[in-house]
């Protein structure tokens, strides 16, 4: 992604390969839970590279997150935090409960309790859907609102930068950039392991802010493009947003940022699908990653 971009706590990763860095996560994660005074239970959930340690604590989620001392002020840092004073309370999302910082040995820990949200995410193991989607009209009605409404929220956060879009969409698409790009406010990091339900509940705003138009809906399309049912589903639930030429920009520009994922090594089952589908919506041939 754009920002190298985690996904979301409740997609398992493995810990981090150095005992060092495990240790110094799980002695963190301890801490926080005495902090808080609260009992922390269940299966690990690492994140992205360790960069994050989440359990279950009862009726929280109890999420401890690692960055370099120099580097807790980052945009990532507090972004829970900013969409949960930001939002309105008919997004829904987990509720954050209560938030401590500390520093030790080079190193800055953020510990977010939160809500714990029993259903688990529509995709566990990574962002890539492996299983068609089974959901209610009301389902998707309910995502449709829910984007819509983020979309009203003003913010200068922002969760896809110009500066990226300028350097790496030509790159990747062989097409120019575009010269004008409409602007919304979006999570930043739709995927099926980031979407609960039914009931629907977004997972994981750390990342949220301002984004093309169409982006997160492009990004979730894409995730999808394993699935073509699913795949079409959205194109119908949202097109009018994708069948725009804002949302098309919007979309091409999630193309690009998966495909520079993709050119990194990652999700390799979905970058033949990625090329082809950006190949249909430019006209240009894009290799595969």
């Amino acid at each position: 992604m754009n920002r190298s971009a985690p996904p979301t706590d409740r997609a398992v990763f493995t810990p981090p390969s150095e005992k060092a860095d495990r240790v110094r996560m799980r002695t963190a994660h301890r801490a926080a839970a005495r902090a808080f005074a609260v009992r922390a239970g269940g299966p690990e959930a690492w994140g992205w590279q360790g960069r994050t340690l989440s359990r279950r604590a009862g009726r929280w989620w109890l999420r401890v997150v690692c960055a370099p001392e120099d580097k807790r002020g980052s945009r990532l840092w507090e972004g829970n935090a900013s969409a949960d004073a930001s939002l309105p309370r008919t997004v829904p999302r987990p509720r954050l409960h209560q938030v401590s910082e500390w520093t030790r040995r080079g190193h800055a820990y953020r510990a977010e309790l939160s809500e714990y949200i029993a259903q688990p995410a529509l995709q566990t193991g990574g962002p890539v859907f492996t299983s068609e989607a089974n959901l209610p009209n009301s389902w998707w009605g309910d995502l449709r609102t829910a984007l819509a409404t983020t979309a009203t929220v003003p913010t200068d956060r922002q969760a896809v930068r110009r500066q990226w879009i300028d350097r790496n969409f030509t790159r990747f698409l062989g097409i120019p950039t575009p010269a004008a790009i409409s602007w919304t406010t979006g999570h930043g990091d739709l995927h099926w392991a980031n979407l609960t339900g039914p009931p629907l509940v977004i997972l994981d705003w750390e990342g949220w802010g301002q984004v093309p138009v169409g982006f997160d809906v492009g990004l979730l399309h894409a995730y999808s493009l394993t699935r073509p049912a699913t795949a079409a589903r959205i194109r119908a639930e949202f097109a009018h947003v994708l069948g725009t030429p804002a949302g098309r920009t919007g979309e091409l520009v999630a193309l690009a940022q998966l495909l520079q994922v993709a050119g990194r090594g990652g999700h390799p089952e979905l970058a033949p699908h990625l090329a082809r589908h950006a190949e249909h919506l430019t006209g240009s041939p894009v290799p595969v990653p």
